[in-house]
């Protein structure tokens, strides 16, 4: 006899990170074309909307003091300051998603990755770079998965099938004796 959770595989948490520069919105946009299952959280920052921009879907445009609010509540998975302004991923849905059996993608620079990390140890790490790129041995130590970004399509690729092993085994009943 099963119950739903065995019968359903669980999903799990997938970082993406990379250096400046290395095409981590890109190659996301195209993940998101091949595997619409996966659910990329919307992040929220304090700073103004670019031209084109839209509150709720691009990014989540916040006061300083609602920020404020959110880090005092513990909302933010993890938050940094970007010059004057601050970021961060806010924690709702990402476990209702995951417990659901739907894979999340978060594209976060290095420290915000490690930061998540640090909190959710069981999540899958990946690291993004481009061609030549040589990680600080401690950075790459932290990274179980690379994914070389020399075309935009095949990283995509690389980390949908990398998605796609997010799934947890679900469990299995003990053979009885």
């Amino acid at each position: 006899m099963s119950t739903d959770d065995e019968a359903r595989p669980a999903a799990r948490l997938t970082v993406l990170t990379g250096p400046s520069g290395a095409g981590r919105e890109s190659v996301v946009e195209l993940v998101r074309a091949r595997f619409p299952s996966v659910w990329v959280p919307v992040p929220a920052t304090t700073r103004p909307p670019r031209a084109g921009e839209v509150n709720g879907v691009d990014r989540l445009f916040l006061a300083a003091a609602e920020f404020d609010r959110m880090i005092a509540a513990d909302e933010l998975l993890e938050w940094s300051r970007i010059g004057p302004y601050r970021r961060g991923v806010p924690r709702a849905g990402i476990r209702d998603r995951l417990a659901a059996g739907r894979p999340v993608l978060l594209p976060l620079d290095l420290p915000g990755a490690l930061a998540v990390r640090a909190l959710a140890p069981d999540a899958q790490l990946v690291l993004l770079a481009p061609p030549g790129y040589r990680p600080d041995p401690a950075v790459a130590a932290a990274f179980p998965h690379a994914v070389t970004h020399d075309l935009a399509e095949r990283a995509a690729d690389e980390l949908v099938g990398l998605l796609g092993s997010s799934f947890l085994a679900p469990a299995q009943p003990r053979p009885s004796g």
